[in-house]
C-alpha cells in the first residue's frame, strides 16, 4: 500500500473537532437542549453569586463553597459549550492547536476542582451536624480561604501534565477529533507514538478524583448518619438529614455521569463512539445546570431571598 495517501501532522497548527460522531446530520436538533442548558446554567450560577454576595445573613462556609461550585461550573460550560454550539450551528470545526490544549487543561482542571469542592462541602456538613458548637470556631472565613486555594492549586497541579504530555508528541494520519471538544483521550489517541505515559496519568487522575474524593465523602457520610440516626425523635432525624439532601443530590449529579463515562471509555470499547461523547458532554453540562437548580430550590434561605425578587402583585 502506498504511503502517498497518508498525511503527517506532525505539529498541527490546528485540529478539527467532529462533533458527535455518525449524527452530524442531527447536530442542530441535538444543540437545541445543549443551548437550554448552558442558558440555565449560566443564568442559575450567576444568580446565586449575586444573592449570597447581596445577602447578609450567607456569609457563611456553606454558602462560599457554594459560591466557588457556581464559579467552577461557569467556568467549565463556558469554556466548552460556546464552542460546541458554533460547531452545530455554524461547522465552525476548527480550534487552534494551542487553544485546544488550554481547553482540554479547564476541563479537566475545574472538574478536578468541583469534585475538590464537594469534599469540602462535606466536610462543612459534617463539622455542622458532628459538633455544632464549634462549626463557626473551626471553619473560619481564613480557613474556608485555604481550603478554596488548596482545592484550585490541587486541580492545577494534577491535571497540568495532561496538555504538557499531549504537547510532546507527534500526531499523524488525522488532525480530526471525533468529539465535541478537546477531551484528553481524545486528542492523545491521535498521537503516531507509545502514548502510555498519558494513558496511566489519566487513569490515575481518574483514579484519584473518583476514588479518593468519593471515599472521604462516603466517610463523612457515614459518620453523619452515624450522628442523626442517634438523635432521639424521627422529626429531629428529618430535619437534620433535610439539611445534607441539596449537597447529596448534587453530588449524585455530578459522580454518577462522570463514573459512567470513565467506565464506558475505559471497558466500553464496541460502544458507539456518538455515546461516548454524548456522555461526556453530560458531565460537563448537567451538573453546571442542576446545582443552581439543587441549592437554589432545596436552600430556604436562598430560595426565600429570590421569592423577594418577585413580589406577590395580590398583596
Amino acid at each position: 500500500m502506498s504511503d502517498s495517501n497518508i498525511t503527517i501532522f506532525y505539529n498541527p497548527s490546528t485540529f478539527i473537532l467532529q462533533g458527535v460522531p455518525g449524527l452530524e446530520v442531527a447536530h442542530v436538533w441535538i444543540s437545541i437542549p445543549f443551548c437550554v442548558m448552558y442558558v440555565t446554567a449560566f443564568l442559575g450560577n450567576f444568580t446565586i453569586l449575586f444573592i449570597v454576595k447581596i445577602e447578609s445573613s450567607l456569609h457563611g462556609p456553606m454558602y462560599y463553597f457554594l459560591c466557588m461550585l457556581a464559579i467552577s461550573d461557569l467556568v467549565l460550560s463556558t469554556s466548552t459549550i460556546p464552542k460546541m454550539l458554533s460547531i452545530f450551528w455554524f461547522n465552525s470545526r476548527e480550534i487552534n492547536f494551542s487553544a485546544c490544549l488550554t481547553q482540554m487543561f479547564f476541563i479537566h482542571c475545574f472538574t478536578a476542582m468541583e469534585s475538590g469542592i464537594f469534599v469540602s462541602m462535606s466536610l462543612d456538613r459534617y463539622v455542622a451536624i458532628c459538633d455544632p458548637l464549634r462549626h463557626s470556631t473551626i471553619l473560619t472565613n481564613s480557613r474556608v480561604a485555604k481550603i478554596g486555594l488548596a482545592v484550585v492549586l490541587r486541580g492545577s497541579l494534577i491535571t497540568l501534565p495532561c496538555p504538557v504530555l499531549a504537547r510532546q508528541w507527534p500526531y499523524c494520519r488525522t488532525n480530526i477529533i471525533p468529539h465535541t471538544c478537546c477531551e484528553h483521550t481524545s486528542v492523545v489517541n491521535l498521537a503516531c507514538a507509545d502514548i502510555r505515559i498519558s494513558s496511566y496519568y489519566g487513569l490515575f487522575v481518574a483514579t484519584l478524583l473518583l476514588g479518593l474524593d468519593m471515599l472521604s465523602i462516603a466517610v463523612s457520610y457515614t459518620l453523619i448518619l452515624r450522628v442523626i440516626f442517634s438523635l432521639p425523635t424521627n422529626d429531629a432525624r428529618l430535619k437534620t438529614f433535610g439539611t445534607c439532601g441539596s449537597h447529596l443530590c448534587a453530588i449524585l449529579a455530578f459522580y454518577i455521569p462522570c463514573l459512567f463515562s470513565v467506565l464506558s471509555y475505559r471497558f466500553g470499547q464496541s460502544v458507539d463512539p456518538s455515546f461516548h461523547v454524548l456522555v461526556a458532554s453530560v458531565c460537563i453540562l448537567v451538573p453546571p445546570m442542576l446545582n443552581p437548580i439543587i441549592y437554589g430550590v432545596r436552600t430556604k434561605q436562598i430560595w426565600g431571598r429570590l421569592l423577594r425578587f418577585f413580589p406577590d402583585k395580590g398583596t
